[in-house]
């Protein structure tokens, strides 16, 4: 589904499925580098099971037009500025990485609007080393492989996981290159850097009233579990989940697992 949002055309999966404002709507938002497509299991699945579905490709990634944003807070009123172009009021939020901390500042921004929140892969803050910052800018496919490789809990996945022929961490390299394909600009960068320099995560946190689902890799390498604790903290009666031998791209290496979290959460 194409939207108008802030003037520039905006990519939204709808799982499958035409988007229906009627039944309750779930935004995914994925993270840096990344697009709709790291959540299809999980949308496929909720379009077809009650739920409507807007997994967005953020500005400058995948096939959303414009540049990327620069920070957290200017995501999250692109966020309210989609659910408006989408005739939604309330919806829940599932986020990624940066897409987690988006998820956190839409909901600090517009409580009234989010009904549940599940940050997936989640950290704060989520510092990002100087090294890495310097390679995304400088040099982005040094700056792919070391994510891809601290990504990920293992270098050979079960077999046929999840089909014959697939490569979790391959799929994961190509996709981050298609992203940098599409786009000149230096969207892993801008990522990053928005994601280095976020600042409202605690007070974000203390904010939040709606139902909260940390879902966590216990072998995640770039926002270990251990960084969570400012939000776990934070956030009343924040549910914690810890999937086993996961790493940080959970919906790749654990797709069932974090299906069964994130709709038990979302249905409860």
């Amino acid at each position: 589904m194409l939207l108008n949002v802030q003037g520039q055309e905006a990519y939204c999966y709808t799982g499958g499925k035409a988007f229906n404002r009627e039944l309750p709507t779930v935004v995914f938002i994925h993270g840096a580098q990344h697009d709709h497509s790291v959540w299809i299991l999980q949308t496929r699945y909720f379009a077809h099971h009650g739920f409507s579905v807007l997994a967005v490709d953020l500005p400058g990634h995948g096939r959303s037009k414009g540049s990327p944003l620069a920070s957290v807070e200017a995501i999250a009123d692109w966020v309210l500025a989609l659910l408006d172009a989408a005739g939604v009021q309330k919806a829940a939020l599932a986020g990624h990485s940066m897409g987690s901390l988006i998820a956190l500042e839409t909901a600090f921004r517009a409580p009234g609007r989010v009904t549940r929140l599940a940050l997936v892969g989640t950290a704060y803050p989520m510092k990002v080393s100087d090294v890495l910052l310097e390679a995304s800018l400088n040099e982005e496919q040094t700056a792919i492989d070391m994510v891809n490789i601290w990504s990920h809990s293992s270098m050979a996945h079960k077999p046929s996981c999840p089909g014959p022929g697939f490569s979790v961490m391959g799929g994961n390299q190509r996709l981050m290159q298609y992203v940098s394909r599409r786009n000149p600009a230096k969207v892993f960068h801008t990522d990053f850097s928005a994601c280095n320099s976020y600042a409202n995560g605690e007070a974000a946190a203390k904010s939040i009233s709606c139902p909260t689902l940390l879902l966590l890799g216990a072998r995640d390498m770039m926002t270990p579990p251990k960084a969570t604790a400012t939000l776990s903290k934070a956030i009343n009666g924040a549910k914690v989940v810890q999937i086993d031998n996961c790493g940080h791209n959970l919906m790749a290496e654990q797709p069932d697992a974090v299906l069964e979290n994130l709709f038990g959460f979302m249905k409860s």
